[in-house]
């Protein structure tokens, strides 16, 4: 979207966690989601302290152990219990019809055997397919759904004949054929070897989490020689996820030491991304314009009487958001602006791109006659972050905009904290907080491993959907969401940096700062359609309400929240 666009408008901008348990635990408890150029929320952009190994959450069940990822989970406020114990009854049904035949028909009977779903774990796989598109709140947006199969379409295909395989283990439990409503007979030669393939993944899976190495090694083989980064998004999911399946095997066996590994080739991937790949899928993508407008268009609203504005920015990467606040700002009527001052956070390492965007917001505002004023603040840990770095003057209305920023902290409790604290001693009249929404941070390998697997295989949809002909930015893209999967299923304890968490978590957690959601105006709403119907596919970002915020999300699949708050 040009910036021009602006000046011709008003600018009218618009859990639970159960049991420990096996795939199908996982699947019964879903609302899936993720994030973009803020994308790479991914990575996080904060140094982070090491613990060391990270925790075993399945080995013996240990109590001990449970304890301290909840202490590390700081954000997951539901009780996680480690109890359950799987046991084996009878051998896994064969799957066919991939293209290595030979391995696959002759070798998936005996890896598959011994280690079948739950009872508990079966109910959880019902209820995650029945609640696919089910949206809890007011759809601000109506959606055209495609003809064809989308990417997690085909994921819950695998995980529905993952269950109706697993039906005749226990005769007193009865699963319907279809357990998520809907029927995928049509589907092509190549979707049923995706779906055979994304049986195997999970499988896979199972036995990672029930420490069976050797016969998960087996699968995750099938897997790799069936599928490629450069395949259908699919068999791209696949092989991603079989990638860090593959890492988690090496780095619990000790075969390979991968401490720290994905979070420094993450964000060396994220700071090299060229910067036409950057505005490519800043102009195709549809979720950081429809997020950063209607978040900027809450911020005009709330400051309109005010003739000084500060804007705190977290996280402020190209800024540009902030030449949409600064047009905003610059077209009001009733009341001139004094001064326009930002106030950027970054680590060091960053300084010299930070550094840059302040000169390019100095002349942006130059050519609009607004008074601005740009200051950066660096410091080598979030944890340094003081009051008086910020400089607020009198009868300054301050404002908070954090996209994707307090995730990356949800494993430095004591960051956050100082953060929140030093948030609040500053008083902001509105707070935006963007953010994934997606459940990433479960103690429990498996739960963890399903919701990003279907997370992200919504996110490699509209990847395909949106920027196929852009390979090259596709591409990038894609190893960096590569790098955040690597380290939601291989890592644990503080390793595991990428620790998303839903928008009712971040109530509870806002909450203890006596924060409350203010909302957002029919003018934000409007603007968040509006935004998204610019799109070549457009229609298929869904614009859903949550309470006071909105989720944003592609076909129906949550991906992003954006939330509006104010410090009692």
């Amino acid at each position: 979207m040009e910036i021009d666009h602006f000046s011709s408008t008003a600018l009218n901008f618009n859990g639970i966690e159960l049991s420990y348990g096996s795939i199908q635990d996982v699947f019964q408890d879903k609302h899936y989601s993720f994030s973009g150029i803020e994308l790479l929320g991914e990575i996080n952009p904060l140094p982070n302290e090491s613990s060391g190994k990270g925790a075993n959450l399945f080995k013996d069940h240990n109590q001990q152990q449970q304890h301290e990822e909840l202490r590390v989970d700081n954000l997951m406020l539901e009780e996680v219990n480690f109890d359950f114990d799987p046991q084996p009854t009878q051998p896994f049904q064969e799957t066919r019809g991939l293209k290595n035949q030979k391995v696959a028909s002759s070798e998936l009977v005996e890896y598959n055997k011994q280690v079948p779903p739950s009872l508990a774990s079966l109910e959880l796989l019902r209820s995650y397919g029945s609640r696919f598109n089910r949206l809890s709140g007011q759809n601000i947006n109506n959606i055209e759904t495609p003809l064809d199969h989308s990417t997690e379409e085909i994921i819950r295909a695998a995980g529905t004949r993952y269950v109706q395989l697993s039906a005749h283990w226990n005769d007193s439990f009865s699963i319907p054929m279809h357990p998520y409503g809907f029927d995928l007979g049509d589907l092509s030669e190549e979707e049923n070897r995706d779906v055979e393939l994304a049986q195997l993944l999970l499988a896979a899976a199972e036995r990672v989490g029930c420490q069976q190495f050797e016969r998960a090694s087996k699968l995750l083989l099938l897997c790799e020689r069936n599928s490629s980064a450069t395949a259908n998004p699919a068999q791209r999911v696949i092989f991603h996820f079989a990638q860090a399946l593959r890492a988690r095997i090496d780095k619990e066996t000790g075969r390979v030491t991968i401490k720290g590994l994905v979070k420094n080739e993450g964000r060396e991937l994220y700071q090299n991304m060229d910067i036409i790949s950057s505005l490519t899928y800043h102009k195709k993508i549809p979720f950081n314009q429809v997020m950063q407008f209607t978040g900027i268009q809450a911020i005009v609203e709330h400051v309109a009487s005010d003739t000084k504005i500060h804007l705190i920015d977290l996280d402020i990467n190209s800024g540009v958001h902030c030449t949409a606040l600064m047009q905003a700002l610059v077209e009001r009527q009733d009341c001139a602006v004094e001064l326009m001052k930002m106030t950027a956070i970054g680590l060091y390492t960053c300084k010299t791109k930070i550094e840059e965007t302040g000169k390019r917001l100095a002349s942006f505002a130059e050519s609009l006659n607004l008074p601005f004023l740009f200051k950066a603040v660096f410091v080598t840990d979030i944890a340094e972050l003081k009051e008086d770095h910020f400089e607020v003057g009198r009868h300054e209305a301050v404002a908070v905009y954090s996209p994707y920023l307090l995730r990356n902290m949800i494993s430095r409790p004591d960051c956050m904290e100082n953060l929140m604290g030093v948030i609040r001693n500053i008083k902001p009249s509105i707070m935006i907080v963007l953010e994934v929404e997606a459940n990433h941070n479960s103690p429990s390998f498996v739960h963890r491993f399903v919701e990003a697997l279907f997370f992200y295989s919504a996110f490699f949809d509209c990847l395909e959907t949106c920027i196929k002909q852009e390979n090259g930015c596709r591409m990038a893209t894609e190893n960096i969401f590569s790098a955040g999967i690597r380290n939601i299923v291989a890592m644990e304890g503080r390793e595991r940096t990428v620790r998303s968490v839903k928008i009712d978590v971040w109530r509870r957690f806002f909450a203890r700062y006596r924060m409350v959601e203010t909302g957002f105006s029919k003018s934000c709403l409007y603007q968040a359609d509006l935004v998204a119907k610019e799109f070549a596919f457009g229609k298929l970002c869904t614009i859903e309400g949550n309470g006071k915020c909105l989720i944003v999300g592609w076909k129906g699949t949550p991906m992003h929240s954006i939330s509006a708050w104010r410090f009692l």
